[in-house]
């Protein structure tokens, strides 16, 4: 198996390949002999969510005061790549748990928040999601719908979420939403209460094993002190979108190398014409460009991490490795499909599960063109999204 081309593993601590390969026996033992199922039922397996808890991978750059492991950013990347190369819905939870619950509370609540919350998640005890994509409102969020008034005693919320992983099984959800002088605020809503609905969203091709749904607030009263103190406008949701999609840049590595040395191996093995395919040179060119194009990706994530770590890596450069690297794991899992030929649909191998799962990946937390506009913005200056 091929998954370090130019030795990368010489840039990265013990604790990290050591973190890394934890992570990477876990998915082999617990995830990748029973994925393809889940995938076929259409089920997500909420019992893994506690298991990764325990083995420390949910919060893991948050604090160890609360919960969390205290890692490092390269850490958290590397950690994302073993998930999601057992599948995109295994690392999605965990980067939702992540960098879209634990981090904004952690980042912008106060301490009672901290303490009451963040252990619970970090364990694996609570399950949460991250309320901002509405039904009219995706790539636009600062047009949102969903509103909260105060009532005195508490905060009255109403509107609804869609498109939401961890929905159905959520726990607690922290919500974006409008207050009375068109803020956006953040608020935490527990499962419990009344007229907060979580519908599963049936009928994917894509993600099949995610959790996915829609939060749905109808007079839902709020306790004060579940509003998030430390944080107003946009600019909250969007840094804990550059969080999680720091984390996808280097989750799908794990994709696009399971589907490389899916093909590789394969090509070895099949014969035609009375030798291995891999003799081919129009197989070796794929080969040969795929590798090269994960292990370019690999570097600028590397290096994104390095920025992060440095608290020096801006949106513009996290859009940017997110947009690469998602769209070279979608083309590389369609260059490995192809080298299977019809076995490469098959359920027997790991590439067309991947294949669809990037066909949402490379949509959601910034779409694809949403990131080119924000690199475009950077670049010149001129803002094109409008």
């Amino acid at each position: 198996m091929i998954t370090d081309y130019l030795n990368i593993d010489d840039l990265l601590t013990d604790e990290q390949k050591l973190t890394r390969n934890s992570v990477r026996a876990w998915i082999d033992k617990y995830v990748i002999p029973i994925i393809d199922e889940l995938n076929q039922q259409h089920r997500s397996p909420i019992e893994l969510i506690k298991q990764m808890g325990e083995l420390g991978v949910l919060g893991s750059f948050i604090p160890e005061k609360y919960g969390g492991s205290g890692f490092d950013q390269i850490t958290y990347g590397l950690i994302m790549q073993e998930l999601e190369r057992g599948d995109s819905a295994i690392r999605s939870a965990a980067s939702v748990q992540t960098s879209l619950v634990m981090y904004p509370i952690c980042e912008f609540g106060n301490e009672e928040q901290r303490m009451k919350f963040l252990p619970k998640l970090a364990n694996g005890e609570f399950v949460g999601a991250f309320g901002l994509t509405e039904p009219n409102h995706g790539s636009d969020p600062g047009s949102m719908e969903t509103k909260f008034s105060d009532e005195g005693d508490c905060y009255l919320l109403n509107g609804s979420k869609m498109w939401i992983t961890n929905a159905p099984i959520c726990d607690i959800a922290v919500v974006w939403a409008k207050n009375e002088q068109n803020k956006v605020r953040a608020l935490i809503v527990e499962k419990e209460f009344e007229g907060f609905s979580r519908p599963e969203t049936f009928k994917k091709w894509s993600l099949r094993a995610s959790a996915t749904g829609e939060l749905v607030f109808d007079n839902v009263k709020v306790p004060k002190e579940n509003l998030l103190p430390n944080i107003s406008g946009l600019k909250g949701p969007m840094m804990c979108l550059n969080s999680a999609r720091y984390g996808i840049a280097w989750g799908v590595l794990g994709a696009g190398f399971d589907c490389f040395n899916t093909a590789l191996q394969y090509s070895q093995e099949r014969k035609q014409f009375n030798k291995p395919i891999a003799s081919f040179q129009l197989t070796q060119k794929k080969l040969a460009e795929m590798l090269t194009e994960l292990t370019s990706a690999q570097l600028m994530a590397l290096r994104v991490g390095q920025l992060k770590n440095e608290n020096k890596a801006t949106p513009a450069q996290i859009s940017m490795v997110k947009r690469n690297n998602v769209h070279t794991a979608l083309k590389i899992a369609r260059e490995s499909r192809q080298i299977l030929g019809a076995m490469g649909i098959s359920g027997d191998f790991p590439i067309m599960r991947h294949m669809m799962n990037l066909e949402s990946v490379i949509t959601y937390e910034g779409t694809h063109d949403i990131h080119l506009l924000i690199s475009g913005l950077d670049i010149t200056g001129i803002p094109a999204f409008k």
